[in-house]
């Protein structure tokens, strides 16, 4: 694995939250996230109750190496620059949809809202906006997007899978898992660059 995190100079601002680079000194926020049951029971597909620091460590750095990892902080005057959470925009690691869609830009969205006082509130949906708006109008390193996808979203995770509904992501995949899974159904959503053209206005 990398032995280290791969760091890009992309800052995103919104309303809310500033999603500023990922560093290697965002390990103790990271953990701690990483060692809440009740954050990993709607962030990780398997039942798994804890990370050890070796194990963050690892997921981010492999994940940087074809991703733009951020982390997410208030923007607010009271708690301006509190991390609450993390999400990355990634190339797509999926053969189901790389074979779907051969020679296309694809994308994906991951993110975890670590400070669970603020699940509910909306900043899933500002984050999701944010790094949509990165795929589809950026410059950066294969860029600009021609697909952008939320992947495996738990059939017990209504509210991710409203906040992309709400940036305008359509149901693309519904698929079973297998008996006795943590999840009975899993769900792929997706938006087109010419959907996020109509929706935005944006004509680049």
């Amino acid at each position: 694995m990398p032995e280290a995190l791969q760091i890009h100079g992309v800052t995103l601002t919104g309303r809310r939250v500033v999603l500023r680079p990922m560093t290697e000194g965002d390990w103790p926020v990271l953990l701690r996230w990483n060692q809440d049951p009740e954050v990993l029971y709607f962030s990780e597909g398997a039942d798994i109750q804890s990370h050890t620091l070796e194990e963050v460590q690892a997921i981010y750095r492999g994940v940087s190496q074809r991703a733009f990892c951020f982390v997410a902080e208030l923007t607010g005057i009271l708690r301006r620059g509190e991390p609450i959470g993390e999400g990355w925009l990634q190339e797509m690691n999926l053969p189901r949809l790389l074979e779907r869609f051969p020679g296309e830009g694809l994308w994906r969205i991951d993110l975890m809202i670590g400070e669970k006082g603020l699940w509910g509130g909306g900043l899933g949906t500002e984050i999701i906006g944010l790094l949509t708006q990165f795929a589809f109008e950026g410059h950066e390193s294969g860029l600009p997007a021609d697909r952008v996808f939320g992947c495996d979203i738990a059939d017990y995770n209504p509210r991710s899978r409203r906040a992309f509904e709400k940036n305008g992501y359509e149901l693309f995949n519904c698929i079973p898992q297998p008996q006795g899974s943590k999840a009975q159904v899993v769900y792929d959503v997706m938006l087109t660059r010419g959907r996020y053209r109509r929706r935005t206005g944006h004509r680049g």
